[in-house]
């Protein structure tokens, strides 16, 4: 026979702090911390410049594919990558909407812009893709 229990448990859910290493991309070195929206500035540069199922370090939910659009018609590539910005983004917590996309097309590239709203504001981004 099992107990019966009455008890409550009251407990807060807290989301994980958003600060992380600073990465100082430009000078390939790590120095101080980041802490809100800088730190998720940071975290869409990482998702959307790490190629999703190349690299084993990473987990299958991280990154964008983006390797397979190259070669592609552009009106293909277009809603693709929207798609695939979006999907890579959404995995994190703090970002809430990935909307507003714009495109300027170039002769071998694709620059795409959008908006992601994060739990601290909205960023303005923007990716390049060879196609």
């Amino acid at each position: 026979m099992l107990p019966q229990v009455d008890a409550v448990i009251d407990f807060d859910v807290q989301e994980p702090t958003s600060r992380t290493f600073s990465l100082q991309i430009d000078n390939n070195r790590i120095k101080g911390y980041k802490d809100g929206i800088e730190a998720v500035k940071q975290a869409i540069y990482l998702m959307l410049n790490v190629e999703r199922y190349k690299y084993v370090i990473y987990s299958w939910n991280y990154g964008v594919e983006l390797e397979d659009l190259i070669g592609k018609p552009i009106y293909y590539v277009k809603v693709e990558l929207e798609r695939r910005i979006k999907e890579a983004l959404m995995q994190d917590t703090r970002i809430k909407d990935v909307y507003n996309f714009s495109y300027i097309s170039n002769k071998d590239t694709l620059t795409c812009r959008f908006n992601v709203d994060t739990i601290f504001g909205t960023i303005d981004t923007e990716k390049v893709v060879s196609i």
